[in-house]
């Protein structure tokens, strides 16, 4: 499962990424996000032709639920089932969205020893830049009984690429720019066929530091490899 991640670019570089249209929300960076959380997500709204970008909670509550704490357990959703479970078939028809991330974080569980959490994301570009992964998502609306209205997203995930199988057997699906559109169903296309690992060459990964692994840690310094130190803004800057 996806259970950690973090997103850090700003709201505006990704309103900029995605061509989206309304008004930027005021989002802090997130190194160690977790379920309940807000992540800023991308939709397409069919009647406008628009993306928009807002921050929405994660872990999935269906339109039907009883009440919102079904979400925490529906943070992912297996790409092998979505379209027959009931909690994410309605949303995999019509509601698909994406969530694009700086990385995420899973743990390797040897037979011996302490668990080892990773940091997985895309590999530096030729500016020592490492653009945002874009994370298949799904999305629904739920009503609570006094009428409001609470927007929340489930991430999808498949089998491991040969990057990831060494640490995990699972990681999210992640789409190229070339089948956000068909994802978000401004295109017409196979959208189930997109949902598979991706090249290998597309994740890049590295152990950090086993302070990620509770969720009240969450400094700047946490998708760091282990032992490194977070350079102060002067020095940072100078690279």
């Amino acid at each position: 499962m996806c259970g950690r991640l973090f997103q850090v670019t700003p709201p505006k570089r990704l309103s900029e990424l995605f061509g989206t249209k309304n008004p930027l929300a005021n989002a802090p960076p997130r190194y160690n996000a977790a379920p309940t959380d807000l992540l800023l997500t991308v939709r397409h709204n069919p009647k406008t032709g628009e993306r928009a970008l807002d921050p929405i909670r994660w872990g999935l509550v269906p339109h039907w639920a009883k009440d919102a704490k079904i979400g925490p357990s529906l943070t992912n959703a297996r790409a092998e089932t979505v379209a027959e479970k009931p909690a994410f078939r309605d949303a995999f028809a019509r509601r698909r969205c994406l969530v694009p991330v700086d990385g995420f974080y899973e743990w390797h569980r040897p037979e011996a020893g302490a668990k080892q959490p990773y940091a997985f994301a895309h590999p530096a570009n030729a500016a020592g830049e490492r653009p945002p992964l874009v994370l298949a998502g799904l999305w629904e609306s739920w009503r609570d009984p006094a009428g409001e209205i609470l927007r929340t997203i489930t991430l999808v995930t498949t089998a491991a690429n040969g990057v990831m199988a060494p640490i995990h057997d699972r990681m999210p699906v992640i789409l190229a720019s070339e089948d956000w559109a068909v994802w978000l169903g401004e295109q017409a296309g196979d959208a189930a066929a997109l949902m598979r690992p991706c090249a290998d060459g597309l994740i890049d990964h590295w152990p950090v530091s086993p302070a990620v692994g509770n969720v009240r840690n969450q400094g700047a310094e946490l998708p760091l490899p282990q032992g490194a130190e977070l350079l102060p803004p002067a020095a940072a800057s100078s690279r």
